[in-house]
């Protein structure tokens, strides 16, 4: 393969802002957001500040999954428009500079995707992969084609043949590689990509790209693929971006991906970094998740460095051949206002994630505060265990203070909305200049202004107790104390000359005093 070109400009330092589209803004009054309503929300989101945008799946489907259960790639959801006007959202957002990017589910279909339909009457159709006898997993065939087919995630979602790293002649189903179902779905991929890129959206987030080849140990042949892939999309598409749900950048973006996410998953410790930053155990909790404090509790008893050391491993395998990126939640775990955090305490975490050397993403609503919200009813497959249900973080976006906060004339919303009487809304946040919103609106400028503080600029980190201390590029000093105590560090060297933003930090002649819940930035 030749040398993969450079992340595009555009993507290498951008601030991402990740929108569920059913519970962003309602056009047409059903009680389900679309297109329609996030094009005329584009403004709110130029003002703040975003480079992208990235919607959760928007293709035709059963919606048994959210969206993650595609029965036609090529056509979008009644729910949230046709093509044109998902054409005309892309052509709105990129005269305000914000690019779009949709969400590609690659490694699976719906059952009822007229691929699988097909090819549960037809013996000689290897799209998806099939068993002759049960074997784990594998769910028996609902057509006239006998045998058994292989799920990627639910029942409903039969995984795309993409052939197994490790073939075994008593398993014929273990296809190789090369084979045809693997190539035509490889082909299918190209196809489906060039089709939206054509019609002006800017990239992909991939769901679940680890999970493509089957038995496959150390993703080396789904490595091959998106590297593959890569090769093309740099010939064809090369200023288009590819970001994967791997949670493991060093990887996927060694593999072809410009970016990847710390996640609540992947990796070789499940996780553990992003959870060891916001997970409080009070929203989206997994079973075998250990019960440890994260560093952005009131209490102070995180520990940093378990982020630090996977952050510093991770850059260094992805070196400059991509980013990683770092988000305040997404659609499958608990917001930073979660139980006992409140919107009070988070702009700690906002001081981090927008100075750190990462690509931030915002998960909509995180920059007003919204909470997750217990106790909703299983909607479109949320639930994933008895201490996990995604619905809490997928509740409509709340822009005012109205009956319907904004999102919606309807009364019967997609999800409910929060019942909190005190939840944050956009219109007042927006009013008052000390909110969290102008709070965050103002971090990422400063972003903006000083590439320093952004993907490109050093980072030396001087204190990872309590306020965490670092430095970027030289240039600006960076303090940030998401505890509920205060707490003092010598003035380091060189000494602060100037503030660019603080919040609850004061400086002595020897001394750095930390308010609970504060962070300052200052030019050295």
């Amino acid at each position: 393969m030749p040398t993969p070109r450079p992340v595009p400009s555009w993507l290498s330092d951008a601030v991402l802002y990740q929108v569920y589209p059913q519970s962003f803004a309602d056009s047409g009054g059903d009680g389900i957001g679309d297109f329609a309503g996030l094009a005329a929300r584009l403004e709110y989101l130029a003002w703040l500040g975003v480079d992208a945008i990235w919607l959760n799946p928007c293709f035709a489907s059963p919606f048994r999954d959210a969206g993650y259960d595609v029965s036609d790639y090529l056509a979008t959801a009644p729910r949230y428009g046709d093509a044109g006007a998902l054409a005309e959202l892309t052509e709105q957002a990129g005269r305000l500079g914000i690019r779009v990017l949709l969400d590609l589910v690659a490694g699976h279909t719906s059952d009822r995707h007229p691929w699988f339909l097909a090819a549960a009457e037809d013996p000689a159709d290897h799209r998806y992969i099939w068993a002759d006898h049960p074997a784990e997993r594998f769910v028996a065939s609902p057509g006239g084609r006998p045998g058994w087919y292989l799920p990627n995630f639910f029942d409903f979602q039969p995984a795309l043949n993409f052939g197994y790293a490790r073939t075994d002649p008593a398993e014929p189903w273990r296809q190789p590689v090369d084979a045809e179902g693997p190539r035509a779905n490889r082909a299918a991929l190209r196809a489906i990509m060039a089709h939206w890129l054509g019609l002006g959206v800017a990239g992909f987030r991939v769901d679940m790209a680890s999970s493509l080849v089957k038995d496959d140990p150390g993703t080396v042949e789904t490595g091959r693929l998106w590297t593959e892939l890569r090769g093309w999309l740099d010939q064809r598409h090369p200023d288009a971006a590819l970001l994967a749900e791997w949670g493991d950048p060093a990887r996927s973006v060694p593999a072809g991906f410009h970016a990847d996410f710390f996640l609540q998953f992947g990796g070789d410790t499940d996780g553990r970094p992003l959870r060891s930053l916001w997970q409080n155990g009070a929203g989206t909790d997994q079973d075998g998740w250990p019960a440890e404090p994260c560093y952005f509790d009131a209490d102070g008893k995180g520990d940093f460095g378990v982020f630090l050391d996977a952050w510093r491993a991770a850059d260094r395998a992805v070196g400059s051949a991509g980013r990683i990126s770092l988000p305040t939640s997404n659609h499958d775990f608990s917001r930073l206002a979660c139980g006992p955090r409140t919107r009070d305490q988070l702009a700690p975490a906002f001081a981090f994630q927008l100075t750190w050397p990462t690509l931030p993403a915002i998960y909509y609503g995180d920059e007003i505060g919204m909470r997750y919200v217990p106790g909703l009813p299983d909607t479109e497959g949320s639930t994933l265990g008895p201490r996990y249900n995604r619905a809490g973080s997928r509740t409509p976006m709340q822009w005012d203070a109205g009956p319907g906060a904004g999102f919606s004339t309807a009364t019967d919303l997609y999800l409910p909305l929060d019942p909190a009487a005190d939840r944050p809304d956009v219109a007042t946040q927006r009013a008052d200049e000390s909110s969290l919103l102008h709070q965050v609106r103002h971090l990422i400028a400063l972003r903006r202004t000083h590439p320093e503080l952004g993907t490109h600029g050093e980072v030396e980190v001087l204190h990872t107790g309590y306020p965490l201390a670092y430095t970027r590029g030289d240039r600006f000093l960076i303090v940030v104390n998401p505890r509920r105590a205060p707490a003092t560090l010598p003035l380091p060297t060189p000494t602060p000359r100037r503030e660019l933003t603080t919040h609850g930090i004061h400086l002595t002649d020897t001394h750095l005093h930390a308010t609970g819940f504060s962070y300052g930035i200052f030019e050295l």
